[in-house]
């Protein structure tokens, strides 16, 4: 990554310069340059006692230098250069003059190395002042002064942005917390209090800090989001070295009662979803030193569960990421796992769980190759060349048995490493955190994972990652749109990088559930138009610890047009919308938008006799091959599901009236029909 971070700039000399010994005396540098500063022991410089924020006080010598600002930009003074091998400093950066420093930025520990780097806006003919100590070093280093770059063509900037009244020590999810569809932050404080900052207009915020019953834990490792009982307001679930609590919002979203479970056990990634799919949400939880813990709703409590999805007896289970890979219509889970240090000995390896549609999964992992060695802390998932089936990066922390992997899901239940030529075949970092999102809004799915980066797809399973790099936390930065632009933006700590945009389109859609849960975790949601179709499942808990927006997002390129928005519900129900406008958010209520009112066209296909008694067949004008084929009352309720033999489908057991017939071919393709049961 240093070697990237180098590369970015332009740096036209390389000089070595003596430090003078203060502000008055400081040496002059120039933009574009890399200078090289030696040792403290040579220096009797003054330190800087302006710190400007760094902690621990100052130190006893310090280098100082000036540069003039050439144009109006953004600028970088840094130290985070491979030639460095991460020593240890600290800069400050001050505008003014000698008499009168008016601080700019300062930095220490840049990305979490030794290193210091310092990003501010700059104005032309202002002189700045650079300043270094050895609080920490006697060691020399180089630096740079340099012209950020700018984005490259559709890619994206960041601002960083402090938030006042972000408080706490785990910020770690943005979710809508008080039904007004739009996301907020929720941060840990302690065991018995927790803040929410509500989003208002422009992507300003108003917390409100609330006491709690005492939970007796904090969310050190997972916390997750969805609305458990069906009331309208989300609730939480923390994740930490010893268990779970569940916080549960009360009719009007302003307390919580707690919930603190009995069970003592390393958790790591947290979840909500519907496991046995009847309308509750529950929660499930990875154990990291026994088979994986889950709790079912019965409507009042959420009961504990342990084994039967992911039971390996030593645990290693790090993220459960719970997605519709093999497109039957209910939620399957992926299981990324520690490999044991990366070893991958005794089986401790990724898992596959296939919902076998009774409450029941089975682990297909090795059969599906999905069975993967690397030691991998969470995994990407999502449609990464809109062909219609979900697709897995697996992310890892460590390379010891295995880089990143890119994994296409080759739609017949089995998966295809396509690392080679994907980009992330020599990107050689490491991270716990793996997110699938389209930040760019081009309509191609992007990974927010290792680096502090952004690795920009292509649609075609390319990957290149953003020029800039970002002031993240290793592992807390939680995605969604906290200034309701259309734009995703993410959080790291007190700060939001507010994503700057571009020209690109986007649709939002977020859900209401009537008779699935009241999120629409599980529904599977897939747009239409001039560029083909894009598939989103919605999910509480992706990538390692943090909770990211429910909300799906939709880039759209320069699209202004959706030709029609499917929803198929965990209930089976299914509402579609026709002919959207681009830039909107959308809330579809469950039933709202019912199959039976979409404009079909079955000029693929014929069927008969129409009305049916006991078979009806079916007959297309072209050679397809079907996969399966699922009828639909005119709610837009499924009725029946099976597959399609010799062109028929028995429809005897069927009431009589009228339905929906939805056929899906081999190559995810779909034709639908009215027909009559007589």
């Amino acid at each position: 990554m240093k070697k990237t971070l180098l590369s970015l700039f332009t740096v036209f000399s390389f000089s070595l310069v003596m430090a003078q010994g203060n502000c008055n005396s400081s040496v002059t540098v120039a933009v574009g340059s890399t200078i090289t500063a030696p040792a403290f022991t040579n220096e009797t410089g003054t330190a800087p006692t302006q710190l400007c924020g760094l902690a621990n006080g100052a130190g006893t010598k310090g280098k100082w230098y000036n540069f003039t600002a050439t144009e109006n930009n953004t600028y970088i003074v840094s130290t985070a250069l491979s030639q460095n091998n991460n020593a240890d400093t600290r800069v400050i950066v001050y505008s003014g003059n000698c008499f009168g420093l008016v601080c700019v930025g300062s930095n220490d520990d840049y990305n979490g190395g030794n290193t210091s780097q310092v990003t501010f806006t700059g104005t032309a003919g202002t002189v700045y002042y650079i300043a270094f100590d050895n609080k920490y070093s006697q060691a020399g280093f180089d630096f740079t002064v340099s012209i950020a770059p700018p984005p490259a063509p559709d890619r994206l900037s960041f601002t960083s942005t402090p938030v006042a009244g972000i408080t706490g020590t785990f910020n770690n999810c943005i979710v809508d917390m008080n039904g007004d569809y739009k996301d907020d932050i929720v941060s840990a404080i302690s065991t018995t209090s927790m803040a929410i900052s509500y989003q208002q207009t422009g992507g300003t915020f108003t917390t409100t800090t609330f006491t709690l019953a005492n939970t007796t834990i904090t969310p050190s490792w997972s916390m997750a989001a969805g609305d458990y009982d069906n009331n309208g307001y989300n609730d939480l679930v923390w994740g930490s070295g010893s268990g779970v609590t569940f916080l549960k919002a009360n009719s009007n979203g302003t307390a919580y009662s707690t919930d603190r479970k009995a069970q003592n056990y390393l958790v790591q990634r947290t979840n909500f979803v519907d496991i046995n799919n009847d309308g509750k949400l529950d929660a499930f939880a990875c154990d990291d030193n026994a088979p994986n813990r889950y709790y079912i709703n019965d409507g009042t409590n959420l009961n504990h569960t342990q084994g039967g999805i992911g039971d390996f007896p030593s645990g290693g289970n790090y993220a459960s990421n719970w997605f519709d890979y093999d497109n039957d219509g209910d939620i399957d889970m992926y299981l990324a796992k520690c490999g044991q240090g990366g070893s991958g000995v005794g089986g401790n390896i990724d898992q596959l769980h296939r919902n076998n549609g009774n409450g029941t999964y089975t682990n297909v992992a090795t059969e599906a190759n999905m069975a993967n060695p690397e030691q991998t802390w969470s995994g990407a998932v999502g449609d990464f060349n809109n062909d219609g089936w979900m697709d897995v990066i697996v992310g890892v922390n460590s390379n010891s048995n295995g880089g990143t992997n890119v994994k296409r899901n080759n739609g017949d239940g089995t998966f295809t490493s396509v690392t080679a030529g994907s980009g992330y075949d020599t990107i050689t970092s490491t991270g716990r955190e793996y997110v699938a999102q389209d930040f760019d809004n081009d309509g191609f799915l992007d990974v927010l994972g290792s680096g502090s980066t952004i690795m920009f797809g292509d649609g075609n399973f390319h990957f290149t990652p953003n020029p800039n790099t970002y002031p993240l936390s290793a592992v807390d930065r939680p995605i969604g749109d906290l200034n309701n632009d259309g734009f995703l933006d993410i959080q790291n700590g007190t700060n939001i990088l507010f994503n700057n945009g571009n020209t690109n389109k986007w649709l939002n859609i977020n859900l209401q559930g009537i008779q699935s849960n009241r999120n629409g975790i599980g529904a599977r949601i897939e747009i239409y138009g001039a560029w083909g179709k894009q598939i989103r499942d919605v999910q509480s808990g992706t990538g390692f610890q943090n909770m990211s927006t429910i909300t799906a997002h939709f880039g759209l390129g320069q699209e202004t047009t959706i030709s029609q928005v499917i929803i198929k519900w965990p209930s089976g129900i299914v509402d579609v919308l026709n002919n959207l406008t681009s830039n909107q958010n959308l809330l579809v209520v469950e039933g709202s938008s019912p199959l039976a009112n979409a404009s079909f066209t079955n000029i693929d296909f014929s069927v008969y006799p129409n009305p049916a008694q006991h078979t009806l067949n079916i007959k297309f004008n072209d050679s397809i091959s079907l996969a399966t084929a699922q009828i639909f009352d005119l709610q837009g309720k499924s009725i029946q599901k099976s597959s399609v033999s010799n062109g028929t489908i028995n429809v005897e057991k069927l009431s009589s009236g009228t339905y929906i017939l939805l056929l899906t071919d081999t190559n995810g393709k779909e034709y639908t029909s009215k027909f009559i049961k007589e």
